[in-house]
């Protein structure tokens, strides 16, 4: 067995069996953990996936829970830690940097319009603004990426401002 997991922690049986549906649904296999990830920290209203069930997924698909952790870090669109209501996320590449004059516009209306800086949630739990690698929109950008979902084109402060009031 690989899996030499120090922790034992608890989850509640629905948890658990909402948790072996999606493994169900990936066969078990670990090979597929990044979708499995993503499945299960959709069932989080933080986006995230806690520590409790990052090991229980690695007992369950015989693997180590280091693996399952560096799924969580590496990744953009996962987080071992809680997040806000509504990620949003801007695509800080060397191609978009370069590519797009308006992306630091972006980050410094965002940063002002909710009062916060990069990697901090706003007091309400409503948004996390965070820097990522890529979110595949180079030609639509500047853009970004909130909950899976790329809003493109946010070229002025009206258009920021129309995007955050239409999240409820």
């Amino acid at each position: 067995m690989l899996t030499a997991q120090t922790k034992e922690y608890p989850l509640a049986k629905e948890l658990q069996e909402r948790i072996d549906l999606v493994l169900e649904s990936h066969n078990y296999d670990p090979t597929q953990i990044v979708g499995i990830l993503l499945e299960v920290q959709d069932l989080n209203e933080r986006h995230y996936v806690p520590e409790p069930t990052a090991y229980y997924i690695a007992n369950r698909l015989d693997m180590r829970v280091t693996n399952v952790f560096d799924c969580l870090k590496f990744y953009s669109e996962l987080s071992p830690v809680p997040r806000a209501k509504y990620p949003i996320q801007v695509c800080c590449s060397p191609a978009c940097r370069v590519n797009v004059i308006d992306s630091h516009r972006l980050i410094e209306t965002l940063q002002d319009l909710l009062d916060i800086k990069l990697g901090e949630t706003t007091y309400d739990g409503r948004f996390t603004l965070e820097k990522v690698t890529c979110i595949g929109a180079c030609d639509r950008a500047p853009a970004v990426r909130i909950n899976g979902h790329v809003y493109d084109h946010l070229d002025t402060k009206d258009k920021i401002e129309q995007l955050l009031r239409s999240l409820p």
